[in-house]
């Protein structure tokens, strides 16, 4: 064993780092072989980040969460251009999630990124569920599976790699996996029924990747989370479904495996149990050194094979060669007049997902009322709601109330003006009360119900998964994003 051990460990490692430029160790590590880097929104992923990446090594992997709506790197400070799965399933116009998924390709292509982890091929089974939700196309495995295929042509035909996540399936678990393991109870049966669908479905598609989420599932494997099983990452995977791609794990610092095993060890499990790719969504010099040698020194004691840490480093360098072949695809479709015509095509599917019950028109600035609730992890935590701002851009004395999780409503009905400081005339001022996964939050139901109570002319909007409407107008949104947002404010202003 020589040196060249050392760089076939750094091949298969994709970590992400601090700051808004690369540091100068990971320069290095990409010089010595570091087979990938994944940005995020921290990181202010731009064409210019992506090429100080490549100057070190030309062949890395870069990769990115660009899921559109709730889940953004490239567009959270503003909110995607993309309303989110769940928005997609609602139409269910599988052309149109192509083109978005295209477009979505498309500004990923422009930058140089390699590989996009999505779409989130989950079925979102358990409405309970507080960390998949609108990150899914829907809660049935048909409906799941057809945009699954539809997402994946749209982005590899813009020629960038594409991820289904989170195998075996993350719909169907009530714990978020960045804060502890979930366990999924269903039967072998109901998997393969199911869960499972969607992941054949982009398979048969040729997806060139796919991510395994850290779950239990003990149907398939009573004892390991799923990126650490080998009968389910190689038997199940590799052998039933047949997949040959590049797998990936979720970030490994996520508490659902962290709390068992150090990086190191999650890193030599997951390989040896099939992983091609690891991502460490945060490192330093030192963890990636130390990660780097723990997988060397599993080759060593024999826990690691030398010829499967070579396999999984030659599925690495196949994806990336495989990006490299789709130079000239990339070229042609961003000159397309497809590129310009489509510019627009979330906005479209936005308007089209929202779902309306009830009327109401505003003519002057509402009192928005904004019932914030704790995202999950996967959403990075400046990622804009919108609606307040949306409202403003046509109706300029809009006004905002922020609520925290759990805290009081104002008033809404006299004594409105000294609650929110509106000045005279407040009572009669419109209120929208933004919301998210109401049919989720007790707490937020009440404050929904003490609205409508307060104020029969309250208009709800839901950027979730809406509860049962109420109030004079519902609105739902089924995402996150700056479209969705503009698409509610178009519609109460019309």
């Amino acid at each position: 064993m020589t040196a060249d051990l050392y760089r076939l460990a750094m091949a298969v490692l994709q970590p992400g780092y601090a700051g808004t430029s690369v540091p100068d160790w990971m320069r290095k590590a990409l010089g010595q072989g570091l087979g990938g880097v994944v940005l995020f929104a921290r990181n202010a992923p731009s064409a210019q980040v992506v090429q100080q990446i490549r100057a070190e090594n030309p062949a890395a992997v870069v990769a990115v969460d660009e899921e559109g709506g709730v889940v953004t790197r490239f567009e959270v400070s503003s909110g995607s251009s993309f309303p989110g799965n769940r928005a997609l399933g609602v139409v269910d116009d599988v052309a149109l999630t192509e083109r978005v998924a295209r477009q979505i390709g498309r500004m990923l292509a422009r930058a140089d990124v390699t590989l996009d982890y999505a779409p989130a091929a989950d079925v979102n089974a358990n409405p309970a569920n507080p960390v998949i939700g609108v990150r899914s196309f829907g809660p049935t495995a048909d409906l799941v599976a057809r945009h699954t295929v539809a997402y994946v042509n749209g982005i590899q035909g813009a020629g960038v790699a594409a991820c289904a996540k989170h195998f075996p399936g993350h719909g169907d678990t009530v714990t978020d996996s960045h804060l502890e393991l979930p366990t999924v109870h269903a039967s072998r049966d109901t998997l393969f029924a199911r869960d499972l669908p969607p992941f054949q479905a982009a398979i048969a598609a040729g997806v060139r990747s796919v991510m395994c989420g850290h779950l239990l599932v003990p149907a398939l494997d009573p004892d390991s989370p799923a990126t650490l099983s080998r009968t389910i990452l190689t038997e199940l995977l590799r052998g039933e479904l047949g997949f040959d791609g590049m797998l990936v794990t979720d970030a490994i610092e996520m508490r659902a495996v962290a709390a068992r095993f150090t990086p190191g060890e999650i890193t030599a499990r997951a390989l040896a149990a099939g992983v091609d790719a690891v991502c460490v969504g945060l490192t330093t010099e030192q963890s990636l050194y130390e990660i780097r040698d723990a997988i060397v020194a599993a080759v060593r004691s024999g826990s690691l094979s030398e010829e499967r840490l070579a396999e999984a480093g030659a599925r690495v360098h196949a994806l990336a060669s495989w990006y490299g072949e789709q130079a000239a695809l990339r070229a042609a479709d961003s000159d397309s007049d497809a590129d310009d015509a489509d510019a627009h095509v979330g906005l479209d599917a936005a308007r089209a997902a929202l779902t309306v019950t009830g009327s109401a028109t505003l003519t002057r600035g509402p009192l928005v009322v904004e019932v914030n609730t704790r995202l999950s992890q996967a959403v990075d935590p400046g990622t804009p709601a919108g609606v307040t701002a949306a409202l403003t851009a046509l109706l300029p004395d809009t006004a905002r109330v922020q609520l925290e999780p759990g805290g009081p409503l104002p008033r809404l009905g006299p004594g409105l003006a000294a609650g929110a400081g509106l000045g005279s005339g407040a009572a009669q001022r419109p209120v929208v009360l933004v919301v998210h996964d109401a049919a989720r939050h007790p707490w937020v139901q009440d404050r929904v119900a003490q609205a409508v109570q307060e104020r029969p002319d309250v208009i709800i909007v839901d950027t979730g998964i809406p509860d049962a409407p109420s109030g004079a107008a519902h609105l739902a949104t089924h995402g996150i994003s700056r479209v969705s947002a503009q698409a509610v404010a178009e519609w109460l202003t019309s």
